[in-house]
């Protein structure tokens, strides 16, 4: 059964740092694209950050640009999210998901969405 979950999530003051982490099972990260979402409340969900499988490359919304960091350990059948100077804008439930990184920003993903992780940022 091909499933990923989410983890990572909490409660943080701004300008502090989380990282989320998106766990493979039943399938191999080696051949596909992963990208990070999140949803806030009130809000439509969006593309956050997308890692290519086929070339590397890393995709990120321009509001995250220069804070988000995305990477993956094959080894661990693990992608995350390393997220710095979180503002409360951040603040929404973050989703990953099989995905073709040209088109994350459409939200576009393979299979359906998981429980999510629920980040905060506060003061």
């Amino acid at each position: 059964q091909v499933q990923l979950v989410e983890s990572g999530g909490g409660s943080v003051q701004p300008g502090g740092s989380l990282r989320l982490s998106c766990a493979a099972s039943g399938f191999t990260l080696d051949y596909s694209a992963i990208g990070w979402f999140r949803q806030a409340p009130g809000k439509e969900r969006e593309g956050v950050s997308c890692f290519s499988t086929s070339d590397g490359r890393t995709y990120y919304a321009d509001s995250v640009k220069g804070r988000f960091t995305i990477s993956r350990d094959n080894a661990k059948k693990t992608v995350y999210l390393q997220m710095n100077s979180l503002k409360p804008e951040d603040t929404a439930v973050y989703y990953c998901a099989p995905t073709r990184c040209p088109y994350y920003h459409t939200v576009f993903i393979f299979g359906s969405w998981g429980q999510g992780t629920q980040v905060t940022v506060s003061s």
